[in-house]
């Protein structure tokens, strides 16, 4: 289906025209460095709640996740559960609060400036600076992704225009603006998304004939998955896959819980509870931000399968292999194949809306990392901006490099990769500096490091939809994976975030036990 070439780039050109506004009124209103690092702390609750669901939910979920949900079903709505659980109500009430209550306390302008400055110390605000620039290209790479596949698909155009495209125009106003800009435009982003979204679902159920036909043609459907999912445990597109399964291990594992527990120690999703002024405006940001992650994945989640009756009755194929066996580009095709003139156009806009959003808050992130987190050198030193924009620079230019050598079949996997780093990295010594009055600087560095290294190993050699691809274990011990099935297909969350957390506990009552011991009252006296 072609799209009205000229209607589409007359909205585009007013889309952008206000992305462009809002950056400008970002740029304005940055006065100084807390301005462009924290939107100094004065943004509006509802703001916040579109930002951080805008930022959280990119083209990885609608995209990327939407595929994943064609090829494997509806038992992906876990995940929506666990979004709205631990990524809305944990993340807000438990972990947000106090983020902006010793955000503002220590003067902390980002994610790894807040460990470092609860810990006194800049060993970690630079190895939490490190884990993010290394896991944080791969991440965002895949936003890159997502959105470029939809444009080259809708439009007819090159990929690698597309992709270029993308990024210098979010880096225009991330670059001028600082985080007001960006959270202003995200909050726009967001409410594009939302009303796409809801669209979306109404028009897939309203052309499969309503919800209980969809649904029953859908579950009819079971004797047609494929022989290789079926022999992985697969057991439908409505049902779980078989308990303790291959399959099953793998949505719950990698899908579930690397997304649904990763998202509580993502620095881009963080630094946002430090640029409200208050708990109250945290409280009412919870109201709009669970109906809006309920909406944005709960209809990827629950869309994606459904493609494959549509493509069924139209093409005679599912959707996947209908797609050339790329699960990244299921949705853009049903969408160019199924929806009229007028809903591509609205849906690329939602697209466009979720890569620029979520870009241009992994862009802003990279840029202070780069240009302030790595170059403190002592207690009191102040943010340049100038340093902090050449930071972001570089790293546009790196994301985009990578986004071009990785390979089809990427967006969910790069996703649950960089959350699943950031979980076993950071979550416990974030949640320890939280609530700990005298949290220990030995025991969050051994849980840092511990989860750091114990989620790399498990990576490169046991679990087998990376290492197969990073090739270490082959070349080392002639195997893709060192350990049998099913650990093969285990993420590394489930094994190196236990690790991190087991370490902290181990080392705090170490080295407490150290501090209160005679023999050290002793020393002291």
């Amino acid at each position: 289906m072609a799209v009205d070439t000229l209607v589409f780039a007359a909205i585009t050109a007013v889309y952008l025209a206000v992305i462009i506004f809002l950056g400008y009124v970002g740029y304005r209103q940055t006065k100084g460095s807390d301005d462009f690092m924290i939107a100094g702390r004065r943004i509006n609750p509802v703001v916040l709640a579109l930002s951080y669901g805008a930022t959280f939910i990119s083209t990885s979920a609608i995209v990327g996740f939407g595929g994943v949900a064609a090829q494997l079903g509806m038992g992906l709505v876990w995940l929506t559960v666990l979004c709205i659980g631990v990524g809305v109500l944990i993340a807000f009430i438990v972990f947000g609060k106090k983020t902006r209550e010793l955000g503002k306390k220590t003067d902390a302008v980002t994610f790894p400036d807040l460990l470092g400055k609860c810990y006194g110390s800049t060993f970690m605000q630079r190895a939490a600076g490190l884990v993010i620039l290394v896991g944080m290209p791969l991440y965002t790479a895949a936003i890159l992704i997502g959105g470029a596949r939809f444009i080259e698909t809708t439009l007819a155009i090159p990929y690698d225009t597309a992709l270029i495209a993308f990024a210098v125009i979010v880096a225009a106003y991330v670059i001028l603006g600082g985080l007001i800009a960006v959270m202003y435009t995200d909050a726009l982003q967001g409410a594009i998304m939302f009303i796409g979204m809801t669209i979306l679902l109404i028009l897939t159920y309203t052309y499969l004939g309503g919800v209980i036909t969809a649904n029953s043609a859908l579950d009819a459907m079971s004797s047609m998955v494929p022989e290789a999912l079926a022999a992985s445990g697969m057991t439908g597109w409505t049902s779980m896959p078989d308990f303790l399964s291959p399959i099953w291990i793998t949505m719950i594992t990698t899908m579930v819980l690397g997304v649904g527990i990763g998202v509580l120690a993502q620095p881009q999703l963080a630094v946002r509870f430090m640029s409200v002024k208050d708990n109250r405006s945290i409280h009412r940001a919870v109201m709009v931000g669970g109906p809006f992650v309920l909406v944005m994945t709960g209809v990827a989640f629950t869309v994606g399968p459904l493609t494959n009756v549509w493509f069924m009755q139209t093409q005679g194929m599912l959707a996947v292999e209908a797609s050339g066996g790329n699960v990244d580009t299921v949705i853009p095709n049903f969408i160019n194949s199924a929806m009229p003139d007028y809903f591509v156009i609205i849906f690329m806009l939602a697209l466009l809306a979720a890569a620029m959003s979520t870009l241009s808050s992994l862009f802003h992130t990279m840029g202070t990392t780069i240009g302030y987190d790595l170059n403190v050198r002592m207690k009191d030193s102040k943010p340049s901006i100038r340093a902090i924009q050449a930071g972001t620079v570089l790293m546009i230019v790196v994301s985009t490099i990578v986004a071009y050598m990785m390979p089809s079949n990427i967006i969910a996997r790069a996703t649950v990769m960089f959350m699943g780093l950031c979980a076993a990295a950071f979550i416990p010594a974030f949640a320890y500096a939280l609530y700990c009055k005298k949290p220990s600087l030995f025991a969050a560095k051994a849980s840092l490091i511990s989860g750091t290294v114990s989620w790399f190993l498990w990576t490169a050699f046991v679990h087998s939809s990376e290492s197969s691809v990073l090739g270490l274990s082959q070349a080392i011990f002639g195997v893709s994976s060192v350990l049998p099935m099913p650990w093969g297909v285990v993420n590394p969350i489930v094994i190196a975030l236990p690790i991190s957390a087991i370490v902290l506990c181990v080392a705090h009552f170490y080295d407490r036990s150290i501090v209160d011991s005679p023999e050290r009252e002793t020393d002291l006296s």
